[in-house]
């Protein structure tokens, strides 16, 4: 292997001497690029053999220099999964080796800091790295939350897979991240991409950017809810506007998902909002959750069993509920587990769950369900 040329280990040896705190390398342009506090050193190399080999050089000498590796790049690294896992001690090391793997460990690393997060940005400025720096609360409340964010959105319209774009939205949809204008931007886009919503219903169901009516009995029912009780508060928030904008939205999706991972990400969300009235339910079958809704209706030791010994009349909202409460992606995957469909033929093999749920989303939007063959037939 070709020798680095003396003016390439001289300028990287000073630079490494000094505050540095990433290291960046331009392949194409066999550029080296060092961030300190002063700002950016720019190291222009002088290859003195192949380039890819000189570079595999080059970042032996910054391994060597970071990490104190005897043996240069450390083989470590080639083995590097993005699962979270690197050591939280040394993290800062990583972002000095110019190895893309290392800054990707960075941003996905359990120890990462707003310091940190900006600098791996630095290094590699990618939607990817940006998503998964989004998870930690420290990036969101820090400097860099907001800048992340601002890429994002900025990059959103090109995305077109499905998880990506409901994984980005509710990213983007945290704290304070974007302002009140992006967000209806990024609402209107599920006009046309209704993956958009989904991120919507996951980040802020109660706040979403829909007007709707409350059920024309929400005042008197509200009159009755001021027991504090949790089957109470959650019947309240349902059949409130804000609650019937929810409900809404989630039918529109329902009736025409657009791929899988609206469909998993959807019940998730449905059976989330709906957790506060069930524990945790673990079946996948429609029939279970039913018998599961049913049997805590009737058991006066349960929260909903006990709620209607004195409110009877709200029978067939609060098993909409529980019902709701169960159906998160579990039921779902029997059938999807085992088919590649996608688009109508998807919708038609899912309609053995999606109907009961459409259902019971007309009990509590105090609607008269319409299948949606019979719907499409009534647009047509």
């Amino acid at each position: 292997m070709s020798e680095l040329a003396p003016e390439d280990e001289l300028r990287l040896n000073v630079m490494m001497a000094g505050e540095i705190q990433a290291v960046r390398i331009d392949e194409p342009a066999m550029v080296v690029y060092g961030l300190s506090a002063r700002g950016e050193a720019t190291i222009k190399l002088h290859p003195t053999g192949r380039p890819e080999q000189y570079l595999r050089r080059v970042r032996e000498m910054l391994a060597s220099s970071a990490t104190g590796s005897p043996g240069g790049y450390p083989v470590y690294l080639h083995g590097w999964t993005r699962m979270g896992q690197a050591r939280n001690k040394g993290l800062d090391c990583l972002l000095l080796l110019g190895e893309t793997e290392a800054v990707v460990s960075v941003a996905y690393s359990n120890g990462l800091t707003d310091e940190l997060a900006r600098r791996a940005w630095w290094a590699m400025p990618v939607a990817d790295n940006a998503r998964r720096m989004l998870e930690r609360e420290c990036v969101v409340n820090g400097k860099m939350g907001k800048v992340l964010a601002a890429y994002l959105v900025e990059h959103l319209p090109f995305e077109s897979n499905p998880h990506t774009i409901i994984d980005t939205v509710r990213l983007v949809l945290q704290a304070d991240l974007v302002d009140e204008e992006v967000r209806r931007k990024l609402w209107n886009r599920g006009a046309i991409d209704n993956a958009y919503h989904v991120g919507f219903l996951e980040r802020m169901p109660d706040r979403l950017p829909l007007n709707a009516e409350p059920r024309a009995d929400w005042d008197s029912a509200k009159d009755k809810m001021k027991s504090g009780h949790p089957v109470a508060l959650q019947l309240e928030r349902v059949l409130s506007g804000k609650g019937q904008a929810f409900l809404q939205t989630a039918e529109a999706l329902l009736r025409y998902p657009a791929d899988r991972d609206v469909v998993y990400a959807l019940l998730n969300a449905l059976s989330a909002y709906f957790s506060t009235v069930l524990e945790p339910f673990d079946g996948d079958a429609v029939e279970q959750a039913e018998a599961v809704a049913d049997a805590a209706c009737k058991d006066a030791s349960k929260p909903a069993g006990e709620f209607l010994q004195e409110f009877p009349e709200y029978g067939k909202e609060v098993r909409a509920m529980l019902i709701l409460a169960c159906m998160n992606s579990r039921v779902a995957l029997p059938i999807l587990s085992h088919s590649t469909a996608s688009g109508t033929l998807m919708r038609q093999r899912l309609e053995p769950v999606t109907t009961p749920i459409l259902q019971q989303i007309a009990v509590l939007r105090g609607q008269e369900f319409v299948a949606t063959t019979q719907r499409r037939r009534q647009r047509t």
